[in-house]
């Protein structure tokens, strides 16, 4: 099977940079149809679909490989090498910023520059760390997750989404999630959901963009301005927004926001 097959990758535009967009949990990469149309403009774009999700070939999905985020982390690396062209740009929403940050961590040479929109290293609150959940709201999460996925993906999706204003969205979401094969999606709400990549914070040199919502359930505020104090090179941008995900509900301020990143870094 090839790398193109397995995660339904789609490659657009020119230009001196790669820039490639990873969807989070439940999503696909769809998701990013209002900003890569735009960077596809000036840069490389690549799109791809985490095995599991969207259109990738569900036939590659293994349990054991992707028990961890270490193994979706492989296969970015594995599509970078082979369709990316000059530095890199990881744009990764929700837990695929962990997934391009262990992909950095395994071929630094390869990424010059991650964008982290809505990331969070762990969602369980842990001592002074703050993560937005007790434990216990996790296993439960989990819990309803197993015994209702379709009413789970109703009543979760909304409240992910936020973007009161734009209703359609969170019916779009919901979509996606009921779209996705349920015995999939609890594994890997699973592995999501109980990652904890603290540890590999301080070692990510590359320089970051965290773009964090003013009003995010999912990723409090207080888990962007952890991740800024800890990562080396971070910048920390929010956007006043309500929800998850800005990349749909605010792409302009989205746009606006690594726009500025990179053209600090003259990418």
């Amino acid at each position: 099977m090839s790398t193109a097959q397995r995660n339904n990758v789609h490659v657009a535009g020119a230009g001196p940079a790669t820039l490639v967009f990873a969807h989070g949990f439940g999503c696909d990469q769809n998701m990013w149809r209002k900003m890569q149309p735009a960077y596809a403009q000036r840069y490389r774009t690549v799109l791809f679909d985490l095995v599991g999700s969207g259109n990738s070939d569900l036939s590659a999905y293994d349990p054991t490989r992707y028990a961890t985020l270490q193994g979706y982390a492989d296969d970015v690396v594995e599509i970078v090498e082979e369709f990316a062209q000059g530095p890199v740009v990881f744009v990764g929403h929700s837990v695929s910023a962990m997934i391009g940050l262990l992909a950095n961590l395994k071929t630094p040479a390869r990424f010059a520059a991650q964008v982290m929109v809505g990331p969070s290293p762990c969602y369980i609150n842990d001592g002074d760390y703050f993560g937005g959940f007790e434990r216990q709201d996790i296993e439960g999460l989990l819990e309803t997750l197993e015994s209702n996925y379709l009413g789970w993906s109703s009543n979760m999706a909304p409240a992910i989404m936020g973007a009161p204003e734009q209703p359609e969205l969170a019916e779009e979401l919901t979509n996606s999630f009921c779209r996705t094969d349920p015995e999939i999606a609890k594994h890997f709400a699973r592995v999501t959901f109980m990652a904890d990549n603290r540890a590999d914070l301080p070692k990510l040199k590359t320089p970051t963009l965290i773009l964090q919502c003013s009003d995010d359930i999912i990723a409090p505020r207080a888990v962007g301005d952890y991740l800024h104090r800890v990562l080396p090179d971070a910048t920390l941008e929010v956007i006043e927004n309500f929800g998850h995900c800005p990349h749909l509900s605010a792409p302009g301020a989205s746009a606006d926001a690594i726009d500025r990143f990179l053209a600090a870094r003259g990418l």
